[in-house]
This record gives structure tokens, sequence and C-alpha cells, in this order.
């Protein structure tokens, strides 16, 4: 029995700990007034379309939004759809990098109307805000390396998930727009915050006051877009986004995704959290096997 204790006591410790990486995880829970399971009941009411994630053997995952009907518009099951997605990312131990994009040319016009119709009181409203807000921070934490690949129109909410991709590439002739004001609306699904935080209040206030037209020549301008790719065809952009992401993934997995954690944690955390979980992260790789093939491999004074 005194054996069995220790093993309790980690079990529970890991636990724990799951437990709370979950709920660090997401922003809102029951204590928000948040009720997910009823808003994925009302959201799977609005059917259409779908999100296919597949997992390339060099560690790129490639998510895919379709429903090219609607211009890739979200309908309340592409909504359920995106959060299953990313709990398989999160569980995807292998993973270095994301692709996300669009099906036929184009990557995302928001919302699906005819859901957002139906559900126009404000609190199912909020708990939909809630719910792809919980999504989208969850997708912007990942451990890979993320990249929007923006074909054709990103609009509204299309424009917000762009911003939860670290990088963004645009196709030739393609626009990214925050149409919100048009709708009566600000962004909801934390577009705005994120958006400051990319390009400076300055600029968020312009784009977001102006519902501005942002092409791919504007968006260099203001570092939000990182390069313009140079062909809009689908599967060559796909290409020219995969070779591009992966000058940034190559390498050990557990370094890639070290890095990627370093880094979240400096653009979110205070100083001294960020600092303490730099300390933490760094203590992952000392002496691993990818730091020690180095120190064979390369003496640094040469």
């Amino acid at each position: 029995p005194e054996m069995a204790l220790p093993l309790w006591k980690n079990l529970l410790q890991t636990t724990k700990e799951r437990i709370l990486q979950q709920r660090r995880l997401s922003l809102y829970n029951g204590a928000h007034g948040y009720e997910e399971e009823l808003i994925k009941k009302k959201l799977q009411q609005f059917t259409g379309g779908s999100i296919s994630l597949s997992k390339e053997d060099n560690g790129i995952g490639i998510l895919t939004l379709n429903n090219p009907k609607l211009m890739n518009a979200f309908t309340g099951t592409m909504m359920v759809e995106l959060q299953e997605r990313i709990t398989e990312l999160e569980n995807w131990k292998d993973g270095r990098g994301l692709i996300i994009y669009g099906a036929g040319n184009t990557f995302c016009s928001g919302s699906d109307l005819n859901a957002v119709k139906e559900i126009s009181n404000s609190q199912d409203g909020m708990n939909m805000c809630m719910f792809m807000q919980n999504t989208l921070t969850r997708l912007m934490r990942l451990p890979l390396i993320s990249v929007a690949l923006v074909q054709g129109k990103a609009f509204g909410g299309g424009a917000e998930l762009t911003t939860a991709c670290d990088f963004r590439l645009m196709t030739p002739g393609s626009e990214i727009r925050f149409v919100h004001k048009h709708m009566g609306l600000v962004p909801g699904w934390g577009g705005a915050a994120r958006l400051v935080r990319i390009v400076g209040s300055g600029a968020a206030l312009q784009l977001l006051s102006g519902a501005a037209r942002v092409d791919p020549e504007k968006a260099l301008r203001l570092g939000f877009s990182e390069q313009t790719l140079s062909s809009s065809d689908e599967a060559k952009a796909l290409e020219e986004a995969q070779a591009w992401l992966s000058q940034y993934t190559e390498g050990p997995v557990s370094v890639i995704r070290a890095v990627k954690k370093v880094v979240t944690a400096g653009r979110e955390l205070p100083l001294e959290d960020a600092l303490r979980t730099e300390k933490d992260i760094f203590g992952t790789v000392w002496g691993g096997p990818a730091n020690l093939q180095a120190l064979v491999r390369r003496p640094k004074h040469k």
C-alpha cells in the first residue's frame, strides 16, 4: 500500500494539471454564464459544409473550410466541427505547423446568416460568441506554427479567423475585410483584440471603423501579412504556403513546439510569469536529444 500512495498522488496531480490546462485553454465556463452544451445543440440545427483536417507526415496539418456555395461561411455544424478539429490538433503530439485555407479558391465569408438570423436573441448570440472565442483562443495557443492562406475573400468572421493564426499569406487579388460595421456589429470572435496586437490600435481602429478593404499590398504595409504568394491557383498556392511554412517548422518537433510555447507565453502573460514559463520550457529541452546532438555536432566557437 505504501508503494501505491505516491502513484496515486502522481495520478491525482497529473489529472489536476490536465483539468487546469483545459481550463486555461478556454476563456469561458459556467461561471461566466456560458452554457456550452446548450449552444452546441442550437448550433447543430444549422447544418451544411464541413471542416476537414489532414495531418501530413512532415508535421504540418492542413485545415480546410469547406462550404464553397456560401463562400465557406460558417454554419452551426462547422463551428462545432472546428472545435472538434482543434481538440484533435491539441492531441497531435507530432504536429509542428498548421495551414488554414478555404475550399474553392476563397477563404471564408464569416458566419452563415441563416444561422445568425435564427439565434438573434442576445443570450444565444453571447453564447455563440463565447463558443467561438474559446475555440479560436485554443487555436492561437496550439504549440504549432500556424498560417492562414488567404485566397479570394476573408470577410467578417473569416477576417477574424485569420487573426487567430500566427501568420497570414495572401494570394494576388485576395482581400481581408472586417465588414462588421456594415452588419451593425463589432467582431465577436476575438478578432478586434487580436487585430490590435498584430497591427497596433491605430490601424485596427481604421480597419474596423472604415470596414476597409485590405488587399495584399496594404496587408504587407500594415505588417498584417507576411508575403504575397505568386499564384492564386489553389493547388499551387497551397504548395507555396507549405514551402514558406516549412522554413519555420524544420528541425526537432520538441524544439519547434517549445519555441511556439515560449512566444505564446511572452505574448499573453505578465513578464514575470512569462519568464518562469520560459524557464520551465527551457528545462524540457535542455539536455534533450536535440540539444545533446547539437553539442556533439557543432562547437560554437570556430
